[in-house]
């Protein structure tokens, strides 16, 4: 008896995989720059935390805001079309095979096979075998606006938290190396795993996240140290 051929796709993590990371990536990157950027400036080490637990909050809610919106638009489009696609099943059915039929041809198919598919796949479900096929939609990648809301805050949340704590326990004199540092450290194991998840070069990965990551915090320390000295 021959193996069973299995092959684990990660198409079904895209949805969820693409909101947590840029949401962990986003609370670790805006927070640790805007502490980096106050401490620079040369607040109080109480006002470093006000500030950065503010943003956490702020960041979180602004992300899951964003991300309901701009998913829920994709949603709505999608059953737009998926309305339309019903009309034109209910009052132009040989239409509607022939316009799959065609689909197939065009992707290699023989036409007569083409059709024949065309026909099976539409009795067994005629409005699935033209979102899939002609609109580009599965369940599988459709949008779905409050996973991808609730992943985006939570994710911040976390991110966020990493600088904040490692800020928590710094002593002054190393605040800005240490936390930069560690945040730094978070970005690479982040780009890292993100990479791992979803099939790519873990280092590629890492060294792009922490790149930017660390653009982002020397230019925010910058303007701190900057606004800080003219204050």
């Amino acid at each position: 008896m021959s193996a069973r051929h299995r092959e684990r796709h990660r198409t079904g993590s895209i949805g969820w995989l693409r909101a947590a990371v840029l949401g962990a990536d986003d609370g670790i990157v805006s927070t640790a720059s805007l502490v980096l950027g106050v401490a620079a400036s040369g607040a109080t080490h109480a006002n470093v935390m006000v500030a950065g637990i503010a943003g956490l909050v702020a960041g979180a809610m602004s992300m899951a805001a964003g991300e309901y919106v701009s998913v829920r638009s994709q949603s709505d489009s999608e059953e737009a079309a998926l309305s339309l696609e019903r009309r034109e099943l209910a009052t132009d059915d040989h239409g509607e095979h022939q316009e799959l039929t065609a689909i197939y041809v065009g992707r290699g198919v023989e036409p007569a096979l083409a059709k024949q598919v065309a026909v099976q796949l539409m009795a067994h479900d005629a409005l699935g075998a033209h979102a899939r096929d002609e609109l580009g939609i599965t369940e599988t990648l459709s949008a779905r606006p409050l996973q991808a809301a609730l992943t985006s805050a939570a994710s911040f949340a976390v991110g966020a938290a990493m600088p904040l704590v490692a800020a928590a326990v710094i002593p002054a004199a190393t605040f800005i190396p240490v936390v930069s540092a560690t945040s730094l450290v978070f970005l690479a194991i982040l780009g890292g795993v993100a990479a791992r998840v979803g099939g790519a070069s873990v280092a590629t990965g890492a060294m792009r996240v922490t790149f930017w990551g660390a653009l982002a915090m020397a230019m925010t320390a910058a303007v701190g140290a900057l606004f800080g000295t003219v204050a």
